[in-house]
């Protein structure tokens, strides 16, 4: 995180007018969103459209991260982060200050939207983003600070866009900024190359982060038994613990392959509502016939069964062939 000095440089007022050296746009602040390690955004107006803007001490530090968003305004699909506006100076008190201007994205954030609307979001959003990393991946970045609190839930229809890019890393460098909880260094003490999987386990971390959302410390050595451990606790997690699991353990090399793994187990909760079954006296299962699972088809399990197929799989379908229009 920035340390308290340095924030203290960047804490201008509600009301501060910006303008910037080059481009001679004007910016008013209206509250601060958050600050990271890399810098400071403040949501902000300019004329009657509200604005992110964020200012750094470091103009390498903006560079970078307008060369992020600039490659992910070029990946196809839906836009995976916030839009770049405008990139410019700010001169203060004989100081200069970089800084960049993106799209607003409103909405709360992952863990906030799970909280109000329900767990069995879950699915649905996981799978998306799998998907949005794999464009990203195939494009040679990894996310890298990966984590509920950098994921809008925008809509209805809702989907998941990324912000703070500060953490997006090329791939087969070092992660330049990270979380604890989400960071696998931490956890296992594997390397934190930029790579997949260092995202993949993030998005792990993510799921455990929905069901414990207060989070937990590492307990002595950490590893992934205590990982383990806490997903077979909770029953959410217990029925994702294929995807979830294959990712702390590193048994999956792309995003496609864990989303794939999320959307067979899905799709094997779904089934296993469907099925019909009943039980004798004695305890022992016995098949319905034929007629029975026609009276069930016309029953409320069944139409509960297609909710569920629609809000854990359809909507998904929806969504990719959405992009692909």
């Amino acid at each position: 995180m920035m340390n308290n000095t340095l924030k203290k440089q960047f804490k201008f007022s509600s009301g501060t007018r910006i303008t910037g050296k080059w481009h001679k746009q004007q910016y008013t602040i209206v509250k601060e969103l958050g600050y990271g390690a890399n810098g400071i955004v403040y949501l902000a107006r300019t004329g009657a459209d509200y604005v992110a803007l964020k200012m750094s001490d470091s103009s390498m530090s903006v560079t970078s991260e307008v060369n992020v968003l600039k490659a992910f305004a070029k990946v196809q699909g839906a836009p995976l982060g916030p839009s770049l506006l405008d990139v410019d100076d700010w001169e203060i008190s004989a100081r200069r200050i970089p800084f960049y201007v993106m799209e607003y994205i409103q909405g709360p954030d992952l863990l906030t939207f799970v909280q109000n609307k329900g767990f069995s979001w879950t699915g649905v959003l996981v799978v998306q983003l799998l998907n949005d990393l794999d464009r990203i991946h195939q494009e040679g970045w990894v996310f890298g600070d990966l984590k509920p609190d950098n994921l809008i839930v925008t809509g209805p229809p809702y989907k998941i866009r990324c912000i703070d890019v500060g953490g997006t890393t090329m791939k087969g460098r070092a992660i330049k900024e990270f979380t604890e909880f989400f960071d696998r260094g931490y956890w296992l003490g594997h390397s934190r190359k930029a790579e997949p999987a260092y995202d993949l386990f993030s998005a792990a971390m993510i799921l455990i982060n929905l069901s414990y959302p207060k989070r937990f410390n590492k307990s002595g050595a950490g590893g992934i038994d205590q990982l383990r451990n806490a997903v077979m606790a909770k029953p959410e997690l217990k029925k994702l613990k294929g995807p979830i699991l294959g990712a702390l353990e590193g048994k999956f090399t792309t995003a496609l392959e864990m989303r794939q793994s999320m959307l067979n187990t899905l799709s094997v909760k779904a089934d296993a509502h469907s099925k019909p079954a009943a039980t004798g006296t004695s305890g022992r299962a016995i098949t319905a016939t034929r007629q029975q699972v026609k009276r069930q088809k016309s029953g409320g399990g069944f139409l509960e069964t297609i909710l569920v197929v629609m809000i854990v799989s359809l909507l998904y379908v929806l969504y990719i062939y959405g992009e692909l229009l």
